[in-house]
């Protein structure tokens, strides 16, 4: 019905067109949040790795905290992976795709290997999450312009990232 009722006022009227990339044209994007999200499921596997070593398995405090960590790293796991989708969906154009043949590839290296990453509790999987994604932020960053640098988290896991040299 309102679909409808717009035809007629367009018709009337000659509503000018809107175009925009998203819902809400913002323009910032930064693949920050994917490699933090990558560093996250590597501590969560960590965290379950040494709960197992250390812990009376029969316990309702293990079953508690493995549950948790399980959930933080399916849930970041995805994160990377949306925020990667975001970015190459809305951001990415064909000149891009051109001068950097890799990124549909690569794309699908990040969205199977955080998949990986929510399967396994394998810290090389997510080390190799990681990996992929900070080759993305490289590129991404190429594209703006903007040089960049790996540097070592300051927090736990301490695995290198990439940062934008401002």
């Amino acid at each position: 019905m309102f679909h409808r009722i717009f035809q007629v006022l367009d018709r009337l009227f000659h509503f000018e067109v809107a175009r925009a990339h998203c819902d809400i044209p913002c323009g910032i994007y930064d693949p920050h949040q994917a490699q933090v999200a990558a560093l996250t499921v590597i501590r969560m596997v960590d965290l379950m790795t040494d709960l197992v070593k250390g812990a009376q398995k029969d316990n309702a405090e293990f079953h508690n905290s493995m549950s948790r960590y399980i959930a933080v790293k399916e849930e970041h796991a995805e994160l990377c992976k949306r925020e990667v989708r975001v970015i190459f969906g809305d951001f990415i154009k064909k000149e891009h795709v051109e001068k950097y043949p890799e990124l549909p590839t690569l794309v699908h290296k990040i969205m199977q290997a955080g998949s990986k990453a929510r399967q396994s509790a394998s810290r090389e999987a997510a080390l190799d999450l990681l990996a992929q994604v900070n080759r993305f932020a490289e590129i991404f960053w190429e594209i703006k312009g903007i040089p960049t640098k790996r540097v070592k988290a300051p927090y736990k896991p301490e695995e290198e990232i990439v940062y934008p040299v401002l």
